[in-house]
């Protein structure tokens, strides 16, 4: 997938803009979202039962969530298109390896990682150019990898653009985006759906996947 894409370079330009803020209001978020822990720990315990730790956060940002993989015990490295994050990222966790790419081109070879975690970096994808991004992350993956998905669910509506307050992005039917995910070779392996929090505007939706060893 090129990443000369117009829609790559106004994501890109977009968080390069607004890096610093972005970066102070994620940082800490996860302590108050238990749910949200369990699941990314669920996709660490199955990732370490694999054998396979070398993990990628696809679209890492600054890098927290990168830093929390390192954390539950997986060796994990980031890749986001902005390069405002990627600077914010090694200056934060100078022992992590991350790198300015796009998600949709990973610098691996094929089966090569145990895990990737798309941590709401899929939301400002254009629906009709979602799938290729599936079947890179299966290119990356190990047979029997997992794949972890957060996104903004659309509560029952279908696709949906919204006015994310960096870029626009679009919350995804659930049943929707597990159907475009086993078109490219994954297999379920759990959902959860949460109500928003006071502050939060949506529901929000996980999927846990695993690349299917025939595909």
């Amino acid at each position: 997938m090129a990443e000369s894409s117009p829609y790559l370079n106004v994501i890109a330009g977009a968080y390069d803009a607004l890096a610093d803020l972005y970066a102070d209001f994620v940082r800490g978020s996860l302590d108050r979202l238990p749910l949200d822990r369990s699941v990314v720990g669920a996709f660490a315990d199955l990732v370490r039962a694999g054998g396979v730790r070398r993990v990628v956060e696809a679209g890492c940002g600054p890098g927290y969530m990168t830093a929390h993989l390192r954390d539950l015990g997986l060796d994990p490295f980031g890749v986001d298109l902005s390069p405002a994050l990627i600077e914010i990222a090694r200056a934060d966790y100078p022992d992590l390896r991350f790198e300015v790419g796009s998600m949709g081109a990973i610098d691996v070879a094929d089966g090569e990682l145990g895990g990737l975690l798309s941590w709401y970096s899929m939301i400002h994808i254009p629906p009709p150019e979602l799938p290729p991004y599936f079947a890179e992350f299966r290119r990356v993956l190990a047979p029997g990898g997992h794949l972890l998905v957060g996104f903004f669910e659309s509560e029952g509506d279908p696709v949906v653009e919204f006015d994310h307050r960096v870029t626009p992005a679009y919350r995804w039917p659930i049943d929707e985006l597990a159907g475009l995910a086993r078109e490219e070779g994954f297999v379920e392996v759990a959902r959860m759906l949460r109500e928003p929090l006071e502050d939060e505007r949506f529901r929000r939706g996980h999927l846990l996947m695993r690349r299917d060893p025939a595909a």
